[in-house]
């Protein structure tokens, strides 16, 4: 008590302890010698930034953007309804009736990388991981290289859309840049980067292969979703359409998401278990700890000596973002720097910047975004993926797309 006593009468003092030890697990992954990972420290962190009086609870409740959880846990739903009709099921049965194995690398490229434009790309690989490995069990292949291709090319596809992944969704929300917009502006990269990445991964594991027989038989069976996908696809189509037609996203995905509710085929409970409870609380313990950093003067510190670095050149503030999301992951890296772009004198494109680049430097180690960790952990059973071996392919394929991608905002 006389500790709570004191610190409450110093609110910076206990702002700064909370506020990098929370920093400190998300760089790390988990606190030093404790069982305490991201979601718990975002949690324990927006608790003690209470109990200490850094944040009141109004303020608090101010801190929190819902529009964002809305979004997130709205998707995460119409997502888990696609799952649950055996969507990406018959995806997998698609692939193995009619791909050619010599095609199989931007038949996973391509198709993980158009879902995590639309769908949240972290839900994307915890679906589409296992299929992955069981297409290449069926294929007779290696699936390393195709487990590296689901993961990078989801955070390439991601970067198109607001709702591609968490931290797109947030900076969609506080940046207020139409869906549309979003989508003209960043698609091309997310294409062009999904090229790269084509190209890298098949220079790295398939340039001494030549391209393998058509198989005849597999093409010749066809695989007709069931009647039971029609109405999901929809709802999704739907929730898209209004996306693209500048309806707000939150509301349109929640108005989705109770859509699917309604239908008897998915219970609620069913349902909520395809829910990333964990992300959702990790970002609203995220929100109230950055909060309290900005009631406390932190961020204000933390700003104004970013700004000394020279972030309205392009490049640097690139290179920052990307060095920050790899060091405490790219939604608190995006959770840091949000209160800095409103001085920027083109907003709107470093907001553009900072979307493409946290989501690109993800692809660059295995800790780089929660989607790595998924298709790494997924496959640690009968496909390990080494760090140096992810490293390989991770270096070349975040450099060139992330090039790429300043280039084109400077032009575009």
């Amino acid at each position: 008590m006389l500790t709570l006593s004191l610190a409450s009468q110093h609110p910076p003092l206990a702002a700064y302890l909370i506020f990098f030890a929370s920093y400190l697990v998300f760089a790390v992954g988990r606190f030093p010698g404790t069982r305490i990972d991201r979601p718990a420290a975002a949690v324990i962190g927006a608790a003690l930034m209470f109990a200490f009086r850094v944040l009141s609870p109004e303020q608090g409740l101010h801190s929190i953007d819902y529009a964002t959880i809305v979004l997130l846990f709205a998707m995460m739903v119409v997502v888990a309804g696609l799952h649950l009709a055996g969507f990406f099921d018959w995806v997998t049965e698609v692939f193995i009736a009619h791909v050619n194995p010599g095609f199989l690398l931007p038949v996973v490229i391509f198709t993980s990388g158009i879902l995590s434009a639309f769908l949240v790309n972290d839900i994307v690989c915890l679906l589409m991981a296992p299929l992955v490995i069981e297409v290449s069990r069926q294929l007779s292949k290696r699936a390393t290289p195709y487990l590296l291709a689901l993961a990078t090319a989801s955070n390439i596809g991601s970067s198109a859309t607001i709702t591609g992944n968490p931290q797109n969704i947030l900076i969609g929300s506080v940046s207020h840049i139409p869906y549309r917009d979003f989508l003209i502006r960043l698609g091309p990269v997310a294409i062009l980067g999904l090229l790269l990445d084509w190209a890298i991964l098949h220079f790295l594991y398939f340039r001494r292969e030549s391209p393998g027989a058509v198989n005849r038989r597999a093409q010749s069976r066809l695989i007709r979703p069931g009647t039971h996908l029609i109405f999901p696809v929809i709802v999704t189509l739907a929730v898209l359409c209004g996306f693209l037609a500048g309806l707000p996203p939150a509301l349109v995905a929640a108005m989705g998401a109770a859509v699917l509710l309604l239908h008897p085929r998915y219970p609620s409970k069913q349902v909520y278990a395809e829910v990333d409870w964990s992300l959702l609380v990790f970002f609203a313990g995220l929100f109230l700890i950055v909060g309290g950093g900005e009631q406390s003067g932190i961020a204000q510190q933390f700003l104004s000596a970013a700004e000394r670095l020279n972030l309205h050149n392009r490049w640097i503030f690139s290179g920052v973002v990307a060095l920050l999301s790899n060091v405490v992951s790219n939604v608190p890296a995006v959770m840091l720097l949000k209160g800095l772009l409103g001085n920027f004198h083109d907003p709107q494109r470093f907001w553009l910047l900072l979307a493409m680049t946290s989501t690109l430097a993800g692809n660059l180690t295995i800790t780089g975004s929660v989607a790595n960790i998924i298709v790494v952990e997924k496959a640690r059973s009968e496909s390990p993926v080494s760090f140096a071996e992810y490293l390989k392919a991770g270096i070349p394929i975040t450099i060139s797309t992330v090039v790429v991608g300043v280039i084109w905002l400077s032009y575009w």
